[in-house]
Formats: structure tokens, sequence, C-alpha cells
């Protein structure tokens, strides 16, 4: 992705600064940092939110032969399809994949056995909540956009720079 301004950092920094920070936001919904890398952070999540957006009804049913038992049999399963398929590798591509993590109460076979089917939890977050959210919203609203908001927080302590959150809304 093109930035908008070099943030004092060496290119390939800032931009890790920056996929970390866009990962951070998607997954846990809010981030706190300076103003102008919030600026660059929610113009970076907008454009991929739209993505997902765009694409996440593109799915395709397919039926496969599964070996069960050394008994094969027909199975109906959804695919990706291409649009979608393409914009889950272009977030795949710019995303860190952020893992699943275990409840505090929750035991190690009930853990695996929620997220068995997940291989990116992240990106099912993405198509499967924020998707069809937004494209709700965008129907209700009449416009796309609008996913970040910026919030500033002041200067802050020891080298006075501008903070802000950046939330999902």
């Amino acid at each position: 992705m093109a930035e908008l301004k070099k943030l004092s950092k060496r290119p390939s920094l800032r931009d890790n600064i920056e996929r970390n920070l866009v990962t951070t936001l998607l997954w846990k919904g809010k981030v706190e940092t300076t103003f102008a890398r919030a600026k660059n952070v929610a113009r970076i999540t907008e454009k991929l939110l739209t993505k997902a957006i765009n694409t996440y009804t593109d799915s395709v049913k397919v039926t496969k032969t599964v070996m069960v038992d050394g008994v094969a049999t027909k199975k109906e399963v959804i695919n990706d399809g291409p649009k979608k398929l393409n914009a889950r590798r272009a977030l795949m591509a710019y995303l860190y994949d952020a893992q699943e993590l275990r409840g505090a109460k929750e035991s190690k076979g009930d853990f695996i056995e929620r997220t068995k089917d997940i291989k990116h939890p992240l990106l099912e977050k993405i198509f499967n909540v924020y998707a069809p959210k937004y494209a709700e919203r965008k129907q209700e609203v009449g416009q796309g956009g609008g996913y970040t908001r910026i919030v500033k927080t002041g200067p802050r302590r020891g080298d006075g720079a501008e903070g802000a959150i950046v939330s999902l809304v």
C-alpha cells in the first residue's frame, strides 16, 4: 500500500508498523497510536474492508468425493468464488496472521474443538462479521466507506506527539 507520509522511519520498518497496526485494528476493533499513523492506518483499513465488502457474497457450491472409513461419499462444499478468492489472497498478503486465543476458563479440548475448522481467524472475522455488517450499513445509508473513526487523545507524555485512537465504527 502506498503511504502518504514517511513518519521518520525506514520504508521496511514503516510498512511493518502499519501492517501490525492494521492487523491489530481489524482483530481487536481499536488501536491507540500517533495521529499521523492513525490517518494512514484508517486509510489502509478502509481499502481492505471495501475489498472484502464488495466480494464477500461470491461463493460457489461444489460436490466433492470424500473417503470416510474406506467408503467414497459425495459431499457438497461451499468454496470461494474467483472474486472473493482474489480479495482473500490480497488481504492475506497484507495482513499478519492473528491467531485465536484460548479463553481463561476454556479447556484445551474445547479450544481445539472450537477452532478446528478455522485456519485464518482474522480473515474469517473480516468476511463473516465485518463485511456483512458494513454491507448492510452501506445499503441503509447509501454510501460506502466511513468504517473507521479517529479520536484525538492529546499530546503524549514524554515526546509530546499527538495521540489518537482509531476504532471501527
